[in-house]
């Protein structure tokens, strides 16, 4: 539009020219993906695993006498913490290759260096990558589903609590609010024969006021928000993944007519 005669500037709008040209590269579907996958598994991974060693101490402090009662949950906590270390690494390592193909799609879409002609083997991995976080949404979903199981138990804990308070501020005789109970077996976490598996009356309502049993429910929530962040962020990964398998479809064909 104007002359420009000044060196400084030419050479400014020289670097402009190519923070504008790597800013267009920029995946930003696949990069949104990626920092809301690491923010949701992380908290998935960090409070599922301090959820699950603070349900192991109330089961053993008032739903259980005997360790041969809840040995299989105990098992179960043990491994599945096993489990979340090797998921935090896992999807660490998969989001860094979903972000690295969303880099080369972009590129080769924007057609910012050079000319560009999808190969058959990128075509081939970007395919993979499809179905693979295809699969991975489906798991993950039943992961979800599964750690608002935790979260049903706590939130009806603590609302028998609160039927428990509303008995003892209203009468005054302890058999109207002594059958009010909360029974661990009735959502499989104790097998039938578990000693006592449940918690009754002011007992109960003495346990939701501990701070174990909001420092874990508080954890489980905590877990459930971070399932859901990480299934969010699976699902935006599988849509830009189709996009740019689809875009590779395309140049690859292009380049067969050329």
């Amino acid at each position: 539009m104007f002359p420009v005669k000044q060196p400084w500037l030419c050479k400014a709008l020289g670097c402009y020219d190519c923070c504008v040209r790597c800013l267009g590269a920029v995946p930003y579907a696949s990069l949104a993906a990626t920092l809301l996958c690491y923010a949701g598994t992380a908290l998935f991974c960090v409070s599922g695993h301090m959820a699950l060693a603070q349900t192991e101490v109330l089961v053993e402090m008032h739903f259980a006498r005997n360790i041969q009662d809840y040995v299989i949950l105990a098992s179960f906590i043990k491994y599945f913490q096993y489990v979340i270390y090797g998921l935090a690494s896992f999807f660490f390592l998969y989001g860094i290759l979903l972000l690295a193909e969303g880099f080369y799609t972009t590129s080769a879409i924007k057609q910012k260096f050079g000319e560009f002609r999808s190969t058959q083997c990128s075509r081939c991995l970007s395919l993979t990558l499809v179905i693979v976080t295809y699969i991975l949404a489906i798991i993950w979903l039943a992961v979800f589903a599964f750690t608002a199981i935790p979260v049903y138990f706590f939130f009806n804990m603590e609302d028998t609590c609160h039927t428990i308070n509303i008995l003892a501020e209203t009468t005054t005789s302890i058999n109207q609010h002594a059958w009010v109970c909360m029974d661990a077996r009735q959502y499989s976490l104790l097998p039938w024969h578990a000693m006592p598996g449940k918690v009754c009356g002011m007992t109960l309502a003495a346990i939701c006021k501990s701070t174990e049993f909001f420092w874990t429910y508080d954890l489980y929530i905590a877990a459930f928000a971070g399932a859901g962040v990480t299934l969010l962020s699976l699902f935006l990964y599988l849509v830009a993944t189709t996009y740019n398998y689809a875009v590779l479809r395309f140049l690859g064909r292009k380049a067969m007519r050329c």
